[in-house]
């Protein structure tokens, strides 16, 4: 079983891949649900990272739902070229009907897209597969369009409670497309994840850092908000993500 880390800079990304992650998903305003990095944060964080990780980024023009018009879908055909021309290895994408069904020609041309750029590249079904309307429907279309792996929390708020959805997911898929567990994930959660045959598992990792926190006097707002605060990503829960997935690996080879 992998760790992904999802992260929203490159000293994110740095922290990750010194903690041993085998992928980032690189990404912006991760309190929106993510969206696209940019070309600067691309290059920055392959630097950071110094080839011991890749680097996945979100391909994602706009926050919202996932449903894209023909000028958010050109968008993203030109993130994905630009981002894979970077170093990325692979990209993270997700498009969805009005009717909660793969959008399947929006998502030929982004596949296009990246098989264009790398015909190497990995392609992630993001958890727009959440907000369909039959994951399993959806997981059939991936299969045939090429996706390598899909991030789900089995259709459920959290990874935990969409335990039964994911098991039934992985048989499904067997060896032709990984399933990746996120949403809600903690370290407690992993050894469930690990026995029913997850590839991976996915977590922001992330702490809330503050100019307030360390007493600074606030000029922002006064509704109890705090317009300093920031997310970082935490090493020391990366660290302890790292550390449960190898003794998983060690007692419970799959």
């Amino acid at each position: 079983m992998k760790l992904e880390i999802a992260v929203v800079s490159a000293a994110g990304a740095g922290t990750a891949a010194a903690e041993g992650a085998h992928r980032v998903e690189l990404c912006s305003s991760l309190e929106l649900g993510g969206i696209t990095p940019s070309q600067g944060l691309m290059e920055a964080s392959m630097e950071h990272v110094d080839g011991r990780l890749e680097i996945h980024p979100l391909i994602r023009s706009r926050p919202g739902d996932f449903q894209y018009s023909a000028s958010d879908v050109d968008t993203m055909v030109h993130e994905i070229r630009h981002l894979l021309a970077q170093g990325a290895r692979g990209v993270v994408v997700g498009a969805l009907t009005a009717s909660g069904d793969v959008d399947v020609p929006a998502l030929q041309r982004l596949v296009a897209s990246a098989k264009d750029a790398n015909p190497d590249a990995e392609l992630t079904f993001h958890r727009a597969i959440d907000q369909s309307r039959d994951p399993f429907a959806t997981l059939d279309e991936l299969l045939d369009l090429g996706f390598t792996r899909v991030l789900t929390s089995g259709h459920q708020a959290t990874a935990g409670a969409g335990m039964d959805t994911l098991t039934t997911m992985v048989e499904r898929a067997g060896e032709a497309l990984q399933i990746m567990a996120g949403g809600g994930l903690t370290v407690d959660d992993f050894p469930a994840m690990h026995k029913a045959g997850l590839s991976a598992v996915h977590l922001s990792a992330k702490k809330t850092v503050s100019t307030l926190s360390r007493g600074a006097i606030s000029l922002g707002a006064q509704d109890g908000s705090d317009p300093t605060a920031y997310s970082v990503t935490d090493r020391e829960v990366v660290r302890a993500a790292k550390a449960m997935v190898n003794a998983l690996s060690l007692a419970m080879p799959r």
